[in-house]
């Protein structure tokens, strides 16, 4: 198991190092045209830091802002002010950092530009609000616990926020924004991404109110009606061009498993559902393909959800890699990773998890029954006491996660 696991290194980490946003922003800028006046440069993300360092590279900036979570700045910018905030819920930074942003562009005139960079995390990291903080706090934590998925997350989250659903956007103009995105969402939806601070929202009222529906949203008199708020219906001032995605991480994932030596097949690159279901059911993928005998590997790139039903430690990644190790079990030359881009798996300090043919029973000689760790939502704990953990640390990147299946014959060297 010691080749798979070295595969599996190789895998994930030259696909992340590929998905490093420093090429890719400075290619979206070959278009970048400033305006006649000031230019300002605004990013924000889990990848901001990153993207705003290769953006200084090509532009000119007088001045602006980084937005990024805790421990993702990597030193000074020049020129750029830089705020860390709360991640995957707002705080009080979060909003101190979208009310900075909204100071820089206010009054902006024709001919200013705002240079935008934006990644996957600003949902949280760049919040202001009507609602109080702790308020605000508390209906995401409630939409982030329920089974919602992304995009039903983004829809309520959008509407009580004054910086989401295009609002940002329109607080720019008149001035021009030059918006360059690394995609975090599945199908690069403009409006989804980060909640869509500078794109027009392609939802309706009925949806959002649908979601609060669907799960039985406890909203206060307030909340229920800034749903309603109407969003910018255009945002004629505002050029967006993606960067970076998912589907481009998992293609990066096939060319390195070609080049190990595995047939590599994308079996998607918009995996959602919960990732308990997602993590056997690409486990058992990879026992039916296996019989023909030739080194598999077997990729899928996307968000799945957990549903928490327990008080233990994890994230949706580690939970996918955990619930596949009782199908591969006792089955060799085969294994299964899940990791974040980003570096970061839930509110934990890993990346993902790893298992393979003898983790299940390696659990079992410690005492550990992996089903009584998933009704926890303890994955983290148990992954660490097999060995399973990846820890990459913040990667500077964010194009949502990677997961692959493998099999290399055990007859084969």
């Amino acid at each position: 198991m010691k080749n798979l696991r070295r595969h599996a290194e190789q895998i994930y980490g030259e696909a992340i190092r590929r998905a490093l946003p420093d090429a890719a922003v400075r290619e979206a800028l070959r278009d970048f045209r400033p305006g006649s006046g000031r230019t300002l440069l605004i990013a924000v993300g889990k990848a901001a830091w990153r993207m705003a360092s290769a953006a200084l590279e090509a532009v000119d900036a007088d001045g602006g802002l980084v937005v990024t979570k805790y421990g993702h700045s990597q030193g000074p910018l020049s020129g750029l002010e830089i705020l860390e905030a709360g991640h995957p819920v707002a705080d009080a930074a979060s909003f101190a950092a979208a009310e900075r942003a909204l100071a820089l562009v206010r009054g902006l005139k024709e001919g200013d530009t705002v240079l935008f960079l934006l990644s996957g995390g600003g949902s949280a990291l760049f919040e202001s609000s009507d609602l109080s903080l702790e308020e605000f706090r508390e209906v995401n934590r409630r939409l982030l616990v329920c089974g919602a998925d992304i995009q039903e997350i983004n829809r309520v989250r959008k509407r009580l926020s004054n910086v989401k659903g295009g609002r940002f956007g329109a607080a720019c103009a008149p001035a021009r924004v030059f918006s360059v995105i690394l995609s975090d969402v599945l199908g690069d939806r403009l409006d989804m991404i980060a909640s869509g601070p500078a794109a027009v929202d392609a939802s309706t009222l009925e949806e959002t109110l649908a979601v609060a529906e669907k799960y039985a949203l406890k909203l206060s008199p307030q909340a229920r009606a800034l749903l309603t708020r109407p969003l910018p219906a255009a945002l004629p001032h505002v050029e967006s061009h993606i960067c970076g995605s998912v589907s481009q991480l998992c293609q990066t994932a096939a060319e390195v498993c070609r080049e190990l030596g595995y047939e590599a097949r994308i079996l998607t690159d918009q995996a959602a559902g919960e990732a308990r279901e997602t993590g056997e059911a690409l486990a058992q993928s990879l026992l039916r393909e296996r019989e023909a005998g030739k080194p598999l590997a077997l990729i899928l790139g996307g968000e799945t959800v957990v549903k928490l039903t327990g008080g233990g430690k994890g994230g949706r990644n580690q939970e996918l890699a955990l619930a596949a190790a009782p199908i591969l079990a006792e089955t060799e030359g085969t294994a299964l990773f899940s990791v974040g881009s980003d570096g970061t798996d839930g509110p934990t300090d890993a990346a993902g998890g790893y298992v393979d043919g003898g983790t299940r029973d390696a659990l079992r000689d410690l005492g550990v029954e992996i089903p009584a760790v998933l009704a926890e939502n303890d994955s983290y704990h148990a992954l660490k006491r097999a060995g399973g953990l990846i820890v990459t640390g913040p990667t500077g990147t964010n194009v949502n996660d990677l997961s692959a299946a493998l099999f290399w014959p055990p007859d084969m060297p």
